[in-house]
């Protein structure tokens, strides 16, 4: 069972989410709060597996909180969940440590897969966001070559998937996509899972598809 915890001030959506995620058989959630500081509280109270996070709350925003969270629990998974208006908080709350974020408008199905992808060591992107978050960070290099392995292993990192499902994916073992992944890194100059995400929404997508496309 995956437990999430709910941060936003907007009751209604609150409401909502809390509900949208009860009636889903493999998740609950176990506290919701209206303000940065209350979510720290219930976090160190009772540690989620996720906690899905406003941005622009009172008391305490929503990039101070995942800091805070993350500071006394790292293993604790932070999704944003904001407005595309919101770029320069979502950058600030990824550089707090924050794994991956997506819209409100998001429809269901896709809000529900990105929490399983989170529960199993993703880092969930919103596409629609991608390219215009990337644009507000200083750019890496786009002329960096990769092999035909690591665009395949960072095409699916851009798909959200965990390293375990990367190497059953692929037939290979988690040794050899965190090799392939650390020598990403290293090639286009960032740090983790989620800034080569983005950095691929940016630099690769022009070149054709990173990995065949999900059987529908």
């Amino acid at each position: 069972m995956i437990t999430i915890m709910i941060a936003d001030d907007h009751t209604i959506l609150r409401h909502g989410l809390e509900q949208l995620l009860t009636t889903t058989e493999d998740m609950t959630v176990t506290a919701s709060a209206a303000d940065g500081r209350e979510i720290v509280e219930k976090v160190a109270a009772d540690p989620p597996d996720i906690v899905l996070m406003d941005l622009s709350m009172p008391v305490m925003d929503g990039v101070e909180a995942t800091r805070a969270i993350l500071e006394a629990h790292p293993e604790v998974a932070v999704v944003v969940l904001t407005s595309f208006s919101d770029q320069r908080r979502v950058l600030d709350a990824l550089d707090a440590g924050a794994v991956g974020y997506l819209l409100k408008d998001s429809d269901p199905d896709t809000l529900l897969s990105a929490l399983r992808s989170t529960a199993a060591g993703g880092a969930p992107l919103d596409p629609k966001a991608a390219r215009v978050l990337l644009s507000a960070r200083e750019r890496p290099a786009s002329g960096v070559e990769l092999t035909p392995r690591e665009r395949e292993v960072l095409g699916l990192v851009v798909r959200g998937l965990s390293n375990k499902l990367i190497a059953r994916e692929l037939d290979i073992s988690e040794r050899t996509v965190k090799a392939h992944l650390g020598s990403v890194f290293q090639r286009i100059g960032v740090t983790d899972r989620t800034q080569a995400a983005l950095w691929a929404a940016e630099h690769l997508r022009e070149r054709g598809p990173l990995t065949p496309a999900p059987p529908t």
